[in-house]
C-alpha cells in the first residue's frame, strides 16, 4: 500500500495559480513508521490541490523528503478528501463558512433532523429540509448549490485522473478551466497544449489515444502540425515551414498518413484560428509571425528617427579618451558617436577590435552627456546579455551592473511568463545588448514588447559566431539587411594584429587555414595526432596546468559522447586534476563519480540562488550519509544541491562549445578529430577559437579544421526578418 498520512490542513505557505501549494498537516494517522513521530504533530507537506480547506480531513499519498533548505516534508503525489460522517464533524463542515447563514443552531438542528445522511439527502433531496424549523428556502439553495459545487470540483479530479492525467497534471488543468474543464475536453482535449504550457501535446497524446481518439481525427491532425511547427523551429532555428515539409513529419507523429484533403483542411482551419500565417507558401506559428513582424516594425521606427544633434559631441570624446588613456580608430569614434546620437545602432566585430573597449566608452559618454552620477546612470541605462556568463563579462568591462535577460524581463518560472512585457514597460532610457549573436526571435520580440518606443537600443555582437540555441538568427538577419544602421569593426588593435589565435580565427572566417601560422609562437600550438592518441596530448597539456586557476584553462569538444567525447575526457582529466583521495568525499551519479574539489558547470537556471546556466564551481563540500548533499562555489555564492536537482550540473574539466558561448579563458585545450565529423562546421569551431585569450592548443587532424572552417551548410536557417526588413511586411 501507498504510504499516506492522514490529518487536517493548518495553513499555507504558498499557493500558485496553477494549484501548486506549500503548507502545513496536522497528522493524526499515517502507515509509515518512519512518518510515525509526526502523529500529533504537524509536517510541512508539497503537491498540486484544487481546493485546501480547514474543515475536511485529508489523506495524503506520497513519501517523505529532506527539502535543501526546509527539512523534512510530505511530497504528495495523489490525495482524497475523507468526508465527514460524525454527527459533530458534519456540524463543523457546515459552519465553516462554506455555507453562509448557517450558524451553529441551525445546523444542528438539520444534522439532528437528518442524521449520518445529511449531506447525501443536501445535494439529492434538498426539499426535505423545508420541513426543518428556522430553514428558509434561501439556507436551502445555499446548502445545496455550495455542497454540489464542492462536490463537482473533486468529481472533476477523479475524472481527470481516470482519464489518465497524474494528479499533478490534473490539478493544473483544472485550476485553469474550473467548472468549464470536462466540456473542454469532451469538446477538444488538445485545446490544453495551446492553454497550458506544462503539459506538452505528447502527453496530451497519450491521453486522447487512450480515450479511443481516432489517429486521423482533425483535432489530432492540427494539435499534430503545430507541434511539428514548434519542434522543427527549437530543433532547426527555422521560423516558417513549407507544405510538403509538414506532411512529411506527420506519419512519424500521428502513427498513420492521413488524406492530404485532410491535412489541406486542418492548416486551413488553423489559419482561421490565428494559431498559424500563412504567407505566399510559408507556414509560421502565430507567435514567431508576430515576433518577426514586430522587431521589423520596431526597429525601422528606431532607425527612422532623426538623428540627435549633440553638442559638444567631439570635445567629450577627447576628454572620454584622456579619461581612459586611449585613442578611439575611426570605426571605434564612429560606433560611439551613434550609440549617443541615433536611436538604433548595430555594432558587430571580430575578437580583436575592440567592442569591449567601446561597451566602457559608450556607457561613460552617455554619463558625460547627460551630466549623470554613477547612480542616476545605473537607473538610466540597462546592460544586457543572454547569459549570465556574458552579462558577468560585460559588468567587468563596464564596472557597472550587467543583467541576462530573462533577469531584467523579471521572467516567472511558475507562469512562464515576462513580468516586464507591453503591459508593464521598463522606464531604462539606454540598453546595450552585448552577444547578441545568442539572442533568439522570441526573446528579442519580448525584450522589445518590455521597452518603451523611446528606450535607445545599442546591439553589439559578432554575427560569426553560433547562432542562438531557440528559433531565429537575429543579428544576422538584421546586419544582413542592410537596412539599419550598422557600424562594422575591421581594424585590429596593434597588440593583436600579431596574435596568431586571431589571425586564425579570421582564416577560419576566410575558409582558408594557413598552416604556417602553427606552432611559431606560444600562443598557437596544433599537435597532429591519430584519432586514439588525442587523450594522451590532453592529459599531458593538463597535467601542465594542473595548478593554473580553474576559470583560467578549459578544454572545449563539440560532442559529449564517443572517444574523444565530453564526457570520457571528463573522466581522464578529473584523475589528473583531482584524482581519489581518502580525504575527499565523493558520490556517483548515474555512471559518473563527483567529488569534492571537482571543476563543475551549471547546466539550467536557477536565479533565487543567482546561479545561472554556465556558470562555472567548485564542489566545496559532499555530504554521503542518509541525508546526501552537494554545495558548489561560484565565485563565493555557496549553493547547497540536493539528490532532486543533482542533474542541473556535470563535471567540467571539458565543456561543450555551446556552453563556453560568452565566456573567455586564458588557455584552451580543442581536439579536434574525423570522429567529430557531423559536429565540424565553421561557426562552431570559430566560436571556440575566439574563447583563447593567450594560448590555444589544437589536437588531432588539420583536415578536420579545414573541413570544419568551409562547411557553413549547417548554419542555414529560413528565417524572415531579414526579408522583411528589405522588402517590406508580407
Amino acid at each position: 500500500m501507498a504510504t499516506y498520512i492522514k490529518g487536517t490542513y493548518s495553513k499555507s505557505i504558498y499557493e500558485s495559480s496553477a494549484g501548486y501549494h506549500i503548507g502545513i498537516m496536522r497528522v493524526i494517522d499515517t502507515n509509515d513508521e518512519s512518518l510515525s513521530d509526526f502523529i500529533g504533530r504537524t509536517i510541512t507537506f508539497t503537491g498540486y490541490f484544487h481546493e485546501l480547506n480547514n474543515i475536511d480531513t485529508y489523506m495524503f499519498y506520497g513519501k517523505k523528503i529532506n527539502h535543501e533548505k526546509y527539512g523534512e516534508q510530505f511530497q504528495v503525489e495523489s490525495y482524497e478528501r475523507c468526508k465527514p460522517e460524525e454527527k459533530d464533524s458534519i456540524i463543523d463542515f457546515l459552519t465553516s463558512g462554506l455555507f453562509k447563514g448557517i450558524g451553529e443552531k441551525k445546523a444542528t438542528r438539520i444534522v439532528e433532523a437528518l442524521g449520518k445522511d445529511t449531506l447525501k439527502i443536501i445535494l439529492d433531496e434538498p426539499n426535505n429540509l423545508i420541513l426543518i424549523p428556522s430553514v428558509t428556502k434561501k439556507d436551502i439553495d445555499t446548502l445545496h448549490n455550495k455542497l454540489k459545487e464542492y462536490e463537482e470540483s473533486y468529481e472533476t479530479i477523479l475524472y481527470l485522473q481516470d482519464l489518465g492525467f497524474n494528479t499533478k497534471d490534473s490539478m493544473i488543468v483544472y485550476n485553469t478551466y474550473k467548472k468549464k474543464t470536462k466540456e473542454i475536453i469532451e469538446e477538444d482535449i488538445y485545446k490544453i497544449i495551446l492553454d497550458i504550457h506544462e503539459i506538452t501535446f505528447k502527453k496530451i497524446d497519450i491521453v486522447a489515444l487512450k480515450s479511443g481518439i481516432a489517429k486521423d481525427d482533425k483535432k489530432r491532425v492540427k494539435a499534430a502540425l503545430l507541434y511539428i511547427m514548434d519542434e522543427v523551429s527549437n530543433t532547426y532555428g527555422h521560423s516558417y515551414y513549407f507544405y510538403d515539409e509538414l506532411v512529411s513529419y506527420l506519419p512519424r507523429v500521428l502513427g498513420v498518413i492521413p488524406e492530404e484533403s485532410r491535412v489541406e483542411e486542418c492548416l486551413k482551419e488553423l489559419e482561421l484560428d490565428l494559431l498559424i500565417m500563412h504567407k505566399e507558401n510559408r507556414y509560421y506559428l502565430k507567435e514567431m509571425y508576430e515576433a518577426e513582424t514586430l522587431i521589423v516594425k520596431r526597429l525601422r521606427m528606431l532607425n527612422n528617427n532623426k538623428e540627435r544633434v549633440e553638442k559638444k559631441l567631439d570635445d567629450n570624446l577627447n576628454a572620454l579618451e584622456d579619461v581612459f588613456g586611449i585613442k578611439y580608430n575611426n570605426e571605434q569614434l564612429e560606433a560611439i558617436k551613434k550609440s549617443i546620437t541615433k536611436d538604433l545602432v548595430i555594432i558587430t566585430g571580430g575578437p580583436g577590435t575592440g567592442k569591449t573597449t567601446i561597451l566602457q566608452g559608450i556607457c561613460e559618454l552617455y554619463r558625460m552627456m547627460n551630466k549623470l552620477s554613477y547612480e542616476k546612470l545605473i537607473s538610466n541605462i540597462a546592460l544586457l546579455a543572454p547569459t549570465g556568463r556574458a552579462a558577468k563579462r560585460m559588468s567587468e568591462a563596464t564596472s557597472l551592473p550587467a543583467s541576462t535577460i530573462h533577469r531584467f524581463l523579471k521572467w516567472s518560472k511558475e507562469t512562464n511568463r515576462f513580468q516586464v512585457n507591453q503591459y508593464n514597460k521598463s522606464k531604462v532610457e539606454l540598453v546595450i545588448i552585448d552577444e547578441s549573436s545568442m539572442i533568439d526571435t522570441y526573446l528579442f520580440a519580448n525584450l522589445l514588447k518590455g521597452l518603451s518606443s523611446n528606450c535607445r537600443i545599442v546591439i553589439v555582437g559578432d554575427d560569426h559566431q553560433l547562432p542562438s540555441v531557440g528559433p531565429g538568427q537575429v543579428l544576422h538577419d538584421l546586419i544582413e539587411s542592410n537596412a539599419l544602421d550598422v557600424v562594422e569593426l575591421k581594424e585590429l588593435y596593434r597588440q593583436n594584429k600579431e596574435s596568431n589565435i586571431i589571425n586564425l580565427a579570421y582564416d577560419i572566417r576566410r575558409k582558408e587555414i594557413d598552416e604556417s601560422r602553427f606552432n611559431v609562437d606560444e600562443d598557437l600550438t596544433f599537435i597532429k595526432c591519430l584519432d586514439s592518441e588525442v587523450m594522451n596530448y590532453i592529459s599531458e597539456i593538463a597535467t601542465t596546468y594542473k595548478d593554473l586557476n580553474y576559470k583560467k584553462f578549459q578544454i572545449l569538444a563539440p560532442m559529449y559522447k564517443g572517444l574523444n567525447g565530453i564526457d570520457e575526457i571528463n573522466k581522464q582529466v578529473q584523475e589528473i586534476d583531482n584524482p581519489k583521495s581518502k580525504v575527499l568525499k565523493e558520490l556517483k551519479q548515474s555512471d559518473v563519480v563527483l567529488r569534492e574539489n571537482d571543476k563543475v558547470i551549471q547546466l539550467t537556471n536557477m536565479p533565487d540562488d543567482n546561479v545561472y546556466n554556465g556558470d562555472i564551481g567548485i564542489i566545496d563540500e559532499i555530504t554521503t550519509n542518509t541525508k546526501k548533499e552537494i554545495r558548489i562555489d561560484f565565485d563565493g555564492n555557496v549553493v547547497k544541491y540536493t539528490p532532486a536537482n543533482f542533474d542541473n550540473f556535470r563535471l567540467a574539466y571539458a565543456i561543450s562549445i555551446h556552453k563556453s558561448q560568452g565566456s573567455e579563458f586564458d588557455v584552451v585545450v580543442l581536439p579536434l578529430v574525423k570522429g567529430y565529423q557531423r559536429m565540424l562546421y565553421q561557426k562552431l569551431i570559430y566560436t571556440a577559437v575566439t574563447r583563447a585569450k593567450k594560448k590555444l592548443y589544437l589536437i588531432g587532424d588539420i583536415n578536420a579544421l579545414k573541413y570544419a572552417s568551409k562547411n557553413t551548410e549547417v548554419d542555414i536557417r529560413r528565417t524572415t526578418i531579414k526579408d522583411y526588413l528589405i522588402n517590406g511586411i508580407i
